[in-house]
Parts: structure tokens; C-alpha cells; sequence
């Protein structure tokens, strides 16, 4: 089913996308903490992303980039600040350079996932919070909505493979 609702707040400054998934929790968390599932889904399908580094531990880091149509790579890194397997996680999600180093001109948002069993299912809400006004505007008009609702759209297909 994935992504089943999505809301900006302007004064609060985040971004709540909400999906669910025909899985367990634990399943479901599986495709956070695993590099190669999280690499099938993280980024829209035409942008597939591949993890580099991925320290699933408070105060690790991970660093990928998605390689575009063209052959073109855009870089990110995060860092994880809180896990509560398989609950929630909490992390910094930021650009990088060509190099993988953490750019400055646009500030890291940061992410709060929580899972929670619903029937037979999972409910998944990512919480993205801006900085400010002018950065949530900013990641909104670079498409993070709609690459986070295409991201998370893949993972339906990963978790009935992995069942099947």
C-alpha cells in the first residue's frame, strides 16, 4: 500500500509522510537497517541510491549517493542520534560533496521514523524537521515530497520478495 497519507506543517516546519505495509514491525525495520535492502528502496526509482557506508548505531554515520538517468550522482550522508529497535529511529539527513563530505549551504533536516503494528500490518511516519522556513520551501521545491513518496513506494515489491 505504502505511502497512505502525507502533510506539510508550516509552523511546526516538518514533513509527515505515513505508509503502510502488509509486514511485521520487525520486518519492516529490516529495510532501515540492512545497507542492501535500504539501497533498493532509498531514492525514486529512476535515482537509485547505493550505501557506501551505513553504521547502524547511535553516533554511526552513513554515507550514499544516487546515481541519476544521466550517470549523475547527488550525495548524502546521515547520522544516526537515536535507535529503538524496531520502533523508532532518529537521524541528521544531509548533502555531500563529491568527496561524501557534509555540504554547509543547506542544513541537514532530521528524520524521526516510528513503526507501529496495525492489524497485520505496519504503519510507518517518517517526520522530516526543517530548520526554518525558507529550507522546508527549499526541499519542497527541490521534489523531496515526491522522491520520498516514489522512495518509499519500492517497498512493497522488497518486502513481498523477501516473503516469497
Amino acid at each position: 500500500m505504502a505511502v497512505v497519507d502525507t502533510f506539510k506543517d508550516s509552523a511546526a516546519l516538518t514533513l509527515t509522510m505515513v505508509a503502510e505495509f502488509d509486514a511485521s514491525v520487525e520486518r519492516v525495520w529490516q529495510v532501515w537497517e540492512d545497507p542492501r535492502q535500504l539501497e533498493r528502496w532509498w531514492g525514486p526509482p529512476a535515482w537509485p541510491a547505493t550505501f557506501e557506508r551505513h553504521e547502524f548505531v547511535v553516533g554511526g554515520r552513513s554515507a550514499y549517493y544516487m546515481t541519476g538517468p544521466e550517470g549523475q550522482k547527488s550525495r548524502g550522508w546521515w547520522r544516526m542520534t537515536a535507535i529503538e529497535a524496531p520502533y523508532r529511529l532518529e537521524f541528521d539527513d544531509g548533502f555531500a560533496d563529491d568527496d561524501g563530505e557534509p555540504v554547509t549551504t543547506i542544513e541537514p533536516t532530521h528524520a524521526v521514523v516510528t513503526l507501529e503494528a496495525v492489524g497485520s500490518g505496519t504503519r510507518m511516519t517518517t517526520v522530516s524537521q526543517f530548520t526554518n522556513a525558507e529550507q522546508l520551501e527549499q526541499m519542497l521545491a527541490m521534489g523531496m515530497e515526491e522522491g520520498l513518496r516514489q522512495a518509499m513506494g519500492q517497498i512493497d515489491e522488497l518486502l513481498v520478495e523477501a516473503a516469497g
